[in-house]
């Protein structure tokens, strides 16, 4: 079955001129468009990977043009324009991508980048919605910690920052586990931490052992000490960014690793800094 807003393999079956037509395993011709991507020459019989979209009337198309993003995928597009029908977004096709006032969660403005899901209208017609809660789940069953997972950045909170997790779920990155910027519509691979009782997602972008990272940190600690005098202005008050930008790890390892160091008295944790023990 042919699937409006992705990509489907479907087979050349003729040509009439210029023009290409594809068909799909129910039988329905769809003409190709000639769009950027278009490769030639097309011989009959070939299969090709092409974005399936429908027109107002129903008609349906193919492009080997890629777009931003398909149906049922989250995005963070630009507006282009705004007009009586809603607002259009710049979605990487000829044709923009309508978002409805009825799904602006704000009113939305040219210039402007907003975090939306694509979806099919009644019509079958590719559309767009901010309204994510709609659409995503908070409660992800199958998940295992330790599973690998996409994200896109939706929103700071109180508690770090909201994420869509596979397009299908929401996620929470916490503050003291965060050690380089985040921005909105960012999109990076995390990894589950824990599947709460609830079964929402808490997500941790470093999935390197805490105890193999610790034991290393420490020993790179000692190092960078000697090398600055025996004293270094970090400590567990520090932010995570200069935590990130001095040693690449995240602000519960150095945590973690200096209180392993004072344990074994090789430094001091004073006030603005730690300093070496000397013998």
């Amino acid at each position: 079955m042919i699937a409006i807003g992705r990509f489907n393999t479907l087979t050349v079956v003729r040509r009439r001129d210029t023009d290409v037509y594809l068909q799909g395993d129910e039988g329905q011709e769809i003409e190709l468009i000639a769009g950027k991507q278009l490769h030639t020459p097309i011989d009959t019989g070939s299969k090709l990977d092409v974005f399936v979209y429908s027109d107002g009337s129903g008609k349906l198309w193919a492009t080997q043009d890629k777009p931003y993003a398909e149906v049922d995928e989250v995005a963070f597009l630009k507006v282009v324009s705004v007009s009586h029908a809603g607002a259009f977004l710049d979605w990487g096709m000829p044709k923009d991508l309508l978002v409805p006032f009825s799904e602006q969660k704000v009113p939305m403005h040219a210039g402007r980048s907003y975090l939306v899901r694509l979806f099919l209208d009644e019509n079958n017609r590719i559309a767009a919605s901010m309204m994510l809660d709609d659409f995503l789940q908070d409660e992800a069953v199958y998940y295992k910690e330790g599973q690998k997972v996409e994200i896109i950045v939706a929103e700071p909170t109180d508690l770090g920052f909201k994420v869509v997790v596979d397009n299908q779920y929401w996620g929470i990155l916490y503050k003291g586990e965060i050690f380089q910027p985040l921005t909105r519509g960012q999109k990076l691979t995390a990894f589950v931490k824990k599947l709460r009782t609830d079964y929402r997602l808490d997500l941790i972008l470093d999935n390197q052992n805490y105890g193999v990272k610790r034991d290393k940190t420490t020993e790179d600690i000692l190092e960078e000490l000697e090398r600055h005098g025996g004293y270094l202005a970090l400590t567990d008050k520090s932010a995570p960014e200069q935590i990130y930008r001095q040693f690449g790890i995240s602000k519960k390892i150095f945590k973690q690793a200096i209180g392993s160091l004072y344990k074994q008295r090789k430094i001091l944790i004073e006030e603005n800094g730690i300093r070496i023990v000397k013998d």
